[in-house]
């Protein structure tokens, strides 16, 4: 490691973070194989891993059994970093999540260790976020103030390549992309009640739940005729019914659930049900802000690496993801990296899981860490890139 200077030049940083990555190869690789707020395995083997490393960590941070925070630098603009860890039920990291936290990891450790070398003013924080798949762990934790002192948040999200090499896209040629849009989501639980009769002998005495549930599931079907290209409506029957509700904008999703929630209280007055429909509870993930300076700060470092990125796509993509709700509290960067085109895989696929285990996929998880790191580095120490990815957040969320 290099003794501290004064006035590091731009190769003078990346070539610490290589080195600072390097050195870790091994580590990384292991934390990399490593459900709703059940990561406690994940938790543990994340915090236990940077204590190897030297950092203080929280455990069980703002309040949530899985999530933890750590910090290093001091003075100046702190840099938040976004792990998330959580894993599918059965089908494990068929998202991909495991590269998530590689990535950030990544992006945290080498951040810091070019932070030390130069002895320049500057943070950055590693924040564990739980429950992105399902229970918005990022909306709690801003609710629990984990954000408030952030100037600007970064994170990776892996992507399938469509069909061949690089085609992240249909018809769209690249090795990633720095800025991608994602619906807003909000859901409604729902509760029938009927009441209890004899099926053959006097049926004329029930009022049927079941019916009433299947009258408003036709009815939502029906609504998706009247329905936006990029809206979304889907029902899980699960303990209760729940509808999740996705538009591209933060207000699509209010309208839309207005129309739906309709529908579910039609079914249920055809036959003189009860229904509780509860938005109450419901998790909001927004929409999300997209960052020019941001995304082309991650197209400019991809390419040091001899990767050719787009700095955003223009097509929404019809998922979401509480990152959205990050985005309009600071300037925000949420990237995707492609890993695989095996025919037939696609994420929430068991295909998919296996995919993100891979060493390549690994490798390039370690890459975009390296990018996220410079991305940090920047708006630590250049003024006019800061405040031009600031003076853009502020003019997409007025």
């Amino acid at each position: 490691m290099a003794t501290l200077q004064s006035k590091p030049t731009e190769e003078g940083v990346k070539a610490a973070v290589d080195e600072t990555l390097a050195s870790l190869q091994a580590p990384l690789r292991e934390l990399n194989h490593t459900t709703a707020y059940e990561e406690h395995h994940a938790h543990n083997a994340i915090c236990d891993f940077l204590g190897k490393q030297g950092f203080i960590v929280t455990r069980h941070a703002y309040g949530l059994d899985t999530s933890f925070q750590t910090t290093s630098g001091s003075g100046g603009r702190l840099i938040n970093s976004n792990a998330e860890y959580d894993a599918l039920p059965e089908i494990a990291h068929a998202c991909g999540h495991n590269l998530i936290t590689t990535s950030i990891v990544a992006a945290f450790l080498a951040l810091s260790a070019v932070l030390k070398q130069y002895g320049l003013p500057g943070r950055t924080q590693l924040l564990g976020n739980p429950a992105e798949e399902n229970g918005g762990g990022k909306a709690k934790l801003i609710d629990a103030g984990a954000y408030q002192d952030v100037d600007v948040s970064l994170m990776a999200h892996e992507f399938i390549f469509h069909a061949g090499p690089r085609e992240l896209f249909p018809g769209v040629l690249s090795d990633g992309v720095g800025g991608v849009r994602m619906n807003a989501r909000k859901e409604i639980h729902c509760t029938f009640r009927g009441k209890s009769a004899h099926a053959g002998g006097n049926p004329w005495e029930g009022i049927n739940a079941l019916d009433a549930l299947v009258a408003s599931y036709n009815n939502v079907a029906v609504l998706r005729q009247q329905m936006f290209p990029d809206e979304r409506v889907h029902v899980a029957f699960l303990d209760t019914p729940k509808w999740q509700v996705r538009s591209p904008t933060l207000r699509g999703p209010n309208v839309l659930m207005s129309k739906v929630r309709n529908c579910i209280e039609a079914g249920a007055m055809a036959n003189g049900c009860e229904v509780e429909a509860d938005t109450g509870r419901n998790e909001l993930y927004t929409d999300i802000k997209i960052n020019d300076t941001l995304c082309e700060r991650y197209q400019a470092h991809m390419g040091r690496y001899g990767r050719n990125v787009l700095t955003q796509h223009e097509k929404v993509l019809t998922g979401s993801s509480d990152i959205g709700n990050v985005s309009y509290l600071v300037p925000t960067l949420h990237t995707m990296l492609g890993i695989t085109n095996e025919k037939g895989s696609f994420p929430y696929h068991p295909s998919f899981a296996a995919a993100a285990g891979t060493d390549s996929a690994h490798e390039e998880a370690v890459i975009v860490g390296k990018s996220l790191a410079l991305i940090g580095w920047d708006m630590l120490t250049d003024d006019g890139l800061f405040e031009a990815a600031r003076r853009q957040w502020q003019q997409a969320v007025e």
